[in-house]
C-alpha cells in the first residue's frame, strides 16, 4: 500500500531572506520514502519586518510575545495568498508544517526559541499545523540543531553527504552506521551582511567576492575562532555570530570587496576541511550559497570530492521540504530528531500540532516518542 501526503513546508532562516513556502507530496511504497515539489515561492520580508526580526532579541518581553502572534498571522495569510495563487483547495492539503524563525538559539543553557504562533497561522489557514520542532530535542539535552539530517537520510539517501548554504553553512552524512550534523561556520549570514554594505541584497555570483583579494590576517583570525576546534554535535546561532564573528568585520579598515573575498574564502576553507577531514567522496548542495559560483567554486578547488548541484526548486527549497517532511514523521509518530547529531539523551518525535479542522485521524497527536540511540 502506497502512504500519502500533501503537506505545506514553510522556512524562515536566519539570513532573513524571506519565507520560503513549498507544497510537498511524500509517499512511502515498499518502506521508501519519496518526494516531489508541486509548487514553491518566495516571499521576501519587508524591511519593517527586516528591522523588526534583525532586533528582536533585543526588544522587551511584550515585544516579543506581539512579534510571535503578528508573525503568526503573516506567515497564514501568505499561506493563504499562497493557496489562491497556486489553485489550491484546503482539501487539497493535509496540513501546514512550520519551522517558525529563530529568535534566540543557546541549547548550552537549554534554550532555543521559534516564534511564528501556530495557533494564528491555523486560524488564518483553517488547516492543521504542526510546528516547535526543536524545543524536546534540546529539553533532552541536545543542540536543537540541525533537524534537516533526517530528511537527508530517507529522502537523500543515494549521496554520500548533504551540505546545505544557507544562512548558516550546514552538513549531514552516514558514520559507522549512524547519522551525524552539525554546523560548519556562518555562510549567507555574513554574506550578505557585508553585500548590504555595498546596498546590495547579496552577492550575485560570489562576483565582487572574486574581484577582492582575501586578507590573511583576517583570515587566520576567522580560522582560529575556537567553534572550529569543538567536536560535534554542535551548532550555531544569531548570538555566536554577532559576539564572536560580526565584531571582526564591523571594525575592519579593509574594503567591502576585501571583506568578502575573506569570508568566502573562510567559508570555503572550513567546508572543505569537512570533507577532507570525514573521506567524503560526494556532496549534494543546496540553499541560496549553491547559486554563488565564486564560493562553489572555491570549495571545489579544496575538496577531494565530488559536488553535485540539484535543479533549482530542491536547491530553493529542500529545507523547506524537509520541514513538510518532518511534519510527516511527527503525524506519523515516528522520530524525527536524531540523537546521533544532536547529542540528546534519545531520538524524538517533536513538534506540536495545532488547528481544529482535524479532519484526518492520522493527524491527532501522537504520544511523545522517545528512541534510545
Amino acid at each position: 500500500m502506497i502512504e500519502d501526503y500533501k503537506v505545506i513546508g514553510l522556512m524562515s532562516g536566519t539570513s532573513l531572506d524571506g519565507l520560503d513556502i513549498a507544497f510537498c507530496r511524500f509517499q512511502k511504497d515498499d518502506g521508501r520514502w519519496n518526494y516531489e515539489i508541486l509548487c514553491a515561492d518566495t516571499l521576501p520580508y519587508s524591511h519593517e519586518w527586516q528591522q523588526r526580526l534583525s532586533s528582536l532579541e533585543n526588544a522587551s518581553a511584550f515585544e516579543y510575545a506581539k512579534t510571535h502572534a503578528d508573525l503568526g498571522h503573516y506567515f497564514g495569510r501568505c499561506v493563504a495568498d499562497f493557496m489562491t495563487n497556486h489553485r489550491l483547495q484546503r482539501t487539497d492539503v493535509d496540513f501546514v508544517s512550520s519551522h517558525g524563525h529563530t529568535i534566540f538559539h543557546q541549547p548550552q543553557i537549554g534554550l532555543t526559541t521559534q516564534i511564528a504562533d501556530p495557533n494564528a497561522i491555523a486560524a488564518e489557514t483553517g488547516l492543521p499545523v504542526v510546528a516547535d520542532f526543536r524545543t524536546l530535542d534540546v529539553a533532552l539535552g541536545g543542540q536543537g540543531a540541525p533537524l534537516v539530517p533526517i530528511g537527508d537520510n530517507l529522502l537523500f539517501g543515494n549521496y554520500n553527504s548533504c551540505l546545505n548554504l544557507g544562512g548558516i553553512a550546514n552538513i549531514s552524512f552516514e558514520k559507522k552506521g549512524k547519522r551525524v550534523a552539525f554546523d560548519i561556520a556562518p555562510c549567507n549570514m555574513i554574506l550578505n551582511y557585508l553585500s548590504k554594505k555595498m546596498d546590495m541584497p547579496y552577492d550575485r555570483g560570489g562576483a565582487v567576492a572574486k574581484s577582492g583579494v582575501a586578507s590573511d590576517d583576517l583570515l587566520k583570525a576567522l580560522n582560529s575562532l575556537e567553534y572550529y576546534l569543538l567536536p560535534y554535535p554542535k551548532s550555531l546561532g544569531k548570538e555566536w555570530f554577532v559576539e564572536n564573528f560580526e565584531p571582526l568585520f564591523a571594525h575592519s579598515s579593509y574594503t567591502v570587496r576585501t571583506l568578502l573575498a575573506t569570508a568566502t574564502e573562510h567559508i570555503s576553507c572550513q567546508i572543505a576541511k569537512t570533507l577532507n577531514d570525514n573521506k567524503l567522496s560526494s556532496v549534494i548542495i543546496t540553499g541560496g550559497g549553491a547559486f554563488n559560483d565564486f564560493l562553489i567554486e572555491s570549495i571545489h578547488q579544496k575538496a577531494d570530492c565530488q559536488i553535485f548541484i540539484p535543479n533549482s526548486l530542491v536547491v530553493n527549497y529542500k529545507e523547506a521540504m524537509i520541514f513538510a517532511f518532518l511534519g510527516v514523521l511527527r503525524i506519523r509518530g515516528e522520530a524525527n530528531c536524531l540523537s546521533s547529531v544532536t547529542g540528546a539523551k534519545a531520538s524524538c518525535c517533536g513538534g506540536s500540532v495545532t488547528g481544529t479542522a482535524l479532519r484526518d485521524a492520522r493527524l491527532r497527536s501522537p504520544r511523545i516518542r522517545l528512541v534510545e540511540p
